[in-house]
């Protein structure tokens, strides 16, 4: 049986996670919402023509025949597609309390299914965590920290945490190459929100012109250390080690596709006979953001649907369930 999909937020991942999904046999994309409107076709909605209205017009609410112009866009398009068995959250957190506002809206909604995110911040999970019995209560299984880091690379620690009796760090560093700032305008926000002297808010309230200006200034590299990044969470709620051994960092380059330093995560620990070893787990140069965050975003979100076939709800993380590859 396909599974329905809905895509919330059309910005740079929710396209690219569209163009992926149109290559997928075992999902079809049905709904689309964004600032301004929102999409909506039971049979499917083509792909190409839902980037070109969002592109042309500024949202899918201007797709012929099945978009809508809305300002309340999230809530119109859960109460008219009451079929989507699953939705991936490809929205920025700006405010960092708005993922979970956003769960908030769907318990209210009565709807029940799927939920994924690609979320980053710690504090922004712990208030997904708080919000866990009210998901389970009205049956929605959700699946947070589901990107590449934290998600694939999360993942990759859990597993190889097994060699070890007890892990003493988990580094996560990863490198992001993108050609135009202005095609992930969200994600870089959120990333300049990590730097040093910034903030949430003041990410959120720059202009284009002072992020630009901002990037004039690094010549287009955004360098990050010691982030407030969800991997240190999950990997604790899991026992696998302290959140304080699990740093992660990286660099992301506004100007260039090509990645300035290989993703990878690094796990160090002494295994039951007293050894000292590393695990290493690193990712294709070639595999952009895109496909790191999407792939492993949807590979959950079939996890999920399992899952919620069997009556498990509630909050679920990358650490503690294996992705499910979407043919």
């Amino acid at each position: 049986m396909t599974i329905k999909v809905g895509i919330l937020g059309f910005g740079g991942l929710g396209q690219a996670a569209a163009k992926l999904l149109a290559g997928k046999q075992e999902m079809t994309l049905v709904a689309i919402a964004d600032r301004d409107g929102y999409a909506y076709s039971s049979s499917g909605l083509n792909v190409s023509a839902a980037i070109a209205a969002y592109q042309a017009k500024g949202s899918v609410g201007h797709l012929e025949s099945y978009g809508t112009a809305s300002q309340d866009s999230i809530a119109n398009l859960i109460a008219t597609a009451r079929d989507v068995d699953g939705y991936f959250l490809a929205l920025p957190n700006l405010p960092n309390t708005f993922m979970a506002s956003v769960a908030r809206q769907f318990i209210q909604s009565g709807w029940q299914g799927v939920l994924v995110d690609a979320i980053k911040r710690t504090s922004a999970v712990e208030q997904l965590i708080d919000l866990s019995g009210d998901l389970a209560a009205h049956r929605i299984t959700y699946m947070t920290g589901c990107g590449a880091t934290p998600g694939l690379l999360t993942a990759a620690a859990s597993i190889a945490a097994q060699s070890f009796a007890e892990v003493h760090s988990v580094e996560i560093t990863f490198g992001v190459g993108i050609a135009n700032w202005a095609a992930y305008r969200a994600t870089i926000r959120e990333d300049i929100a990590h730097m040093p002297g910034y903030s949430v808010e003041t990410a959120q309230a720059m202009t284009d012109a002072e992020v630009e200006a901002l990037l004039e200034k690094t010549n287009g590299i955004i360098t990050l250390e010691n982030m407030e990044h969800a991997d240190d969470i999950l990997l604790e709620r899991l026992g696998i080690c302290d959140r304080s051994r699990v740093t992660v960092g990286g660099v992301v380059d506004t100007r260039n596709p090509k990645k300035p330093l290989s993703t990878n995560m690094k796990l160090t620990g002494r295994t039951f006979e007293g050894k000292i070893s590393t695990h290493t787990f690193t990712l294709g140069d070639e595999t952009s953001m895109a496909a790191n965050v999407c792939g492993s975003a949807f590979g959950y979100l079939k996890a999920g649907k399992m899952l919620h076939q069997r009556h498990i709800h509630g909050l679920f993380t990358s650490a503690e369930v294996m992705p499910l590859f979407v043919r």
